[in-house]
């Protein structure tokens, strides 16, 4: 075991994913040797990551780095990374919110934050976008507490509520909420096929920076409804995958987040289709009406369609549904208009946001979102430091 590191893990699922959350006085301050410590705890570069302990999906190949706050008025450090599972690299230009969802936890057990009961306030500094979140984490007898009746889609069983509210999430990481200072642009594919001819390859979309920045467009202006199920999508004959992408890094390089497409960050910007709120069966077979929802939306994380939704996409969608203008407002319902909660229908199910928005001033004090969360596994992970 002389190769090994012993590396102390707690390994906790954060809303519908799940990864290792460490303490940052546990790695290198060194980033490189950092991440080469993280991909080789998860077995990457390797399409099963079998000699780690990432599951072969972006879903579960994520980590949390947690330390004491560098940041007056709050409690905890939080750097969110996404393990490559083909390529050696760990992507810090995003935050992830379902991870965000066991921070607190971990924390609390980690002996970073001093339990309140019956609830224990935990203000986080996300590193990766410079964003507050305060996480509300119910506490007994100086635990966490993790059982409970709340349930969300996408995640078996049910859970103790956990409240997440992103303070001030606009311009994440381009410092606006409209990066381009438009609500609506138009865009130029590489190529087209039968989901974009009608268009001679023209796009409308919009571009949102709200909890993490995103590249929206209909899902009609692709051919489709939006109620596709990921497998749909990445089985499409006619590219419809390839030509999400296209739009993902084209709004990289127009939102200054990438100087050329070649150069984008497989996480950011986010590309989400959406459409007017319809009937259809989710992934577990279960009929989502289109009475439940406002808005049906379907997004990538990093190669795939992602099987649920992702927390800061969320926002950015719920957020981009109450500015006027935007493609997203064009198909969001009036009842999420007037009452400024959205709620999304997913493949997995559906997801609400309330969203403290100024429609006037076009500012955003706070998005709040309920999740579960619970440690899986705490112990000491033998991680291969030479191969």
């Amino acid at each position: 075991m002389k190769e090994c590191l012993q590396l102390p893990v707690l390994y906790i699922r954060g809303g519908t994913s799940k990864g290792a959350y460490l303490l940052a006085s546990d790695l290198p301050s060194n980033t490189s040797e950092r991440d080469q410590i993280i991909l080789s705890l998860y077995g990457s570069p390797d399409i099963r990551q079998i000699d780690g302990i990432g599951g072969a999906d972006p879903l579960t190949s994520k980590v949390a780095i947690v330390g004491p706050s560098t940041v007056e008025a709050c409690d905890v450090d939080y750097t969110f990374g996404y393990v490559g599972i083909t390529d050696a690299v760990v992507d810090y230009e995003g935050n992830c919110g379902n991870i965000s969802s066991g921070v607190g936890i971990f924390a609390i057990l980690r002996g970073l934050v001093e339990p309140v009961e019956p609830m224990t306030v935990v203000r986080i500094h996300n590193t990766n976008t410079h964003k507050i979140i305060e996480a509300h984490i119910p506490v007994q007898d100086g635990l966490p507490v993790v059982a409970g009746d709340f349930s969300i889609d996408g995640v078996p069983g049910t859970g103790a509520q956990i409240m997440l509210y992103f303070q001030s999430p606009s311009g994440s990481k381009t410092g606006k909420l409209l990066p381009t200072g438009n609500v609506r642009d138009t865009i130029s594919l590489e190529k087209g096929n039968a989901h974009t001819a009608k268009k001679d390859h023209i796009l409308d979309v919009s571009f949102v920076d709200s909890a993490t920045p995103s590249v929206f467009v209909k899902a009609e202006d692709l051919g489709c409804v939006g109620t596709e199920m990921p497998s749909e999508i990445e089985a499409d004959s006619e590219g419809l995958l390839d030509i999400l992408e296209d739009i993902r890094r084209t709004g990289a390089v127009r939102m200054g987040l990438a100087t050329s497409k070649e150069s984008a960050s497989p996480a950011i910007p986010k590309v989400c289709m959406v459409g007017t709120a319809s009937t259809y069966t989710e992934i577990q077979g279960r009929v989502i009406e289109d009475t439940s929802i406002d808005i049906v939306a379907r997004t990538k994380a990093l190669s795939a369609i992602h099987k649920a939704y992702a927390v800061t996409g969320g926002i950015a969608t719920a957020t981009a549904a109450l500015i006027p203008g935007t493609v997203v407002h064009d198909v969001v319902s009036e009842e999420a208009k007037r009452t400024k909660t959205v709620t999304l229908g997913h493949p997995s199910g559906t997801f609400t946001f309330n969203i403290d928005i100024d429609t006037e001033r076009l500012s955003v004090a706070k998005a709040g979102v309920a999740r579960t969360a619970r440690p899986i596994m705490d112990g000491i992970a033998y991680v291969t430091t030479k191969k």
